[in-house]
């Protein structure tokens, strides 16, 4: 969830217990009227929600080196409260597990914010790509999360980007602005700004589905022109 939401939801909070404390210790009984009643009620209600769902959102999301996820919001039986909390904390699609599962990250391992000042890297060790039955992608936005145009017109790779593994059988992703020397086939264009990625993995294999697939962090290379 970006800054933004966290502000706006901590001044919600805020509004909530200021009519809260308000009613209970200073409103006059004599003074108080139907309508100003309602407003406040309306007001308390949907800050009440919205900063349940927010907190409730923040204990079902899977975080791990930076990448964050939320399992089982489109298992039959979760409710719209679950799936309230998943878009105020992963604005990801709804979906049962078992067909796809979504990763997303706006920082590096070390917690740093993804920037194409610095040219970074994500290293697949030897047999851990991630288990996919259909496909798996890795896709780049950048700060309002809309493809990164490039001469190559490369919005993302995966398993059918033909990546070229190390001799120890590892893998690179180069996510950098300027293309990497001598491992162009593997480097995925990132914009001068901020960015995000996106892991989406169809038809996932059981590693992921019993959560103990890892997925590996994002880290820094070297910043441009240092």
């Amino acid at each position: 969830m970006s800054r933004f939401y966290t502000y706006f939801g901590a001044l919600i909070g805020l509004v909530c217990a200021y009519f809260i404390v308000r009613i209970a210790f200073f409103t006059d009984l004599t003074t108080r009227r139907v309508p100003n009643d309602i407003l406040q009620g309306v007001l308390i209600g949907f800050g009440l929600a919205l900063v349940t769902a927010m907190i409730y959102g923040r204990l079902k999301a899977t975080k791990s080196h930076g990448w964050t996820t939320m399992y089982g919001c489109g298992q039959p039986g979760n409710g719209m409260f679950f799936r309230a909390a998943q878009a105020w904390t992963f604005p990801g699609p709804i979906v049962v597990p078992d067909e796809a599962m979504y990763w997303w990250t706006t920082s590096d391992g070390s917690g740093r914010k993804l920037n194409g000042q610095q040219d970074h890297v994500m290293r697949f060790q030897a047999g851990q790509l991630p288990p996919a039955r259909a496909f798996w992608s890795l896709t780049m936005g950048d700060g309002r999360n809309r493809y990164v145009s490039n001469p190559l017109d490369r919005y993302n790779v995966g398993d059918r980007s033909g990546l070229v593994p190390n001799d120890d059988g590892s893998v690179d992703v180069y996510i950098q602005r300027e293309a990497p020397v001598g491992h162009e086939s593997n480097w995925l264009p990132a914009p001068a700004g901020d960015f995000i990625l996106w892991l989406r993995v169809y038809l996932p294999g059981p590693a992921i589905i019993d959560r103990t697939y890892a997925i590996p962090p994002v880290e820094v290379r070297h910043a441009q022109g240092l």
